[in-house]
């Protein structure tokens, strides 16, 4: 019976395991792929730039109920814009070598998905994207999520074994914080 019990509140408040199964986050995260996620520090920190984030998918968005994965880019008070295929924000063009590359290492370009290429981020909520642009359904179409959507920070990856480590959230330098 204890066992259940310490299963039941790491499970819920601590980590939980989370299986990949979307293209969107391509090169970083593969299908089939599991991570850890970590639900107990976005409780005291806020998610930041960068983080890997699982999350419930908007009410709007016409899918199953399997959580998204995709990075943080945008945070409340942000604004990002997508144009000459790249992401900015406040006017800062983002560094993002994490960003999928095709066979002959370029990146593919990143379009908005819909006809809408500046957002700025209300308060409460995220705008997040998949690293395989291409490929992902994100806040480029249905626009910022709400924190509260957030299961937490996917932050190792565990299985297979061959790729065992930690996710490393990237620095951008000379990206201050979000707009007023």
């Amino acid at each position: 019976m204890l066992t259940l019990v310490i299963f039941f509140v790491i499970q819920n408040f601590v980590a939980q395991p989370y299986q990949v199964q979307q293209n969107s986050m391509e090169r970083t995260l593969e299908p089939g792929q599991y991570v850890l996620v970590d639900k107990l520090t976005p409780r005291f920190d806020r998610y930041k730039r960068g983080d890997i984030s699982v999350f419930t998918p908007p009410q709007t968005w016409e899918s199953d109920s399997t959580p998204f994965i995709k990075r943080v880019i945008g945070l409340p008070g942000d604004r990002v814009e997508v144009r000459d295929d790249g992401v900015y924000i406040n006017g800062t063009a983002l560094e993002e070598p994490y960003t999928y590359k095709n066979s002959a290492g370029v990146n593919e370009p990143t379009t908005a998905s819909s006809d809408q290429a500046s957002w700025v981020i209300p308060a409460g909520q995220l705008f997040v994207m998949g690293d395989h642009r291409q490929k992902s359904a994100d806040s480029r179409v249905f626009g910022p999520i709400a924190e509260t959507s957030v299961i937490g920070r996917a932050f190792v990856r565990y299985w297979p074994i061959s790729t065992v480590g930690i996710l490393p959230t990237p620095a951008y330098p000379g990206l201050g914080a979000p707009a007023p």
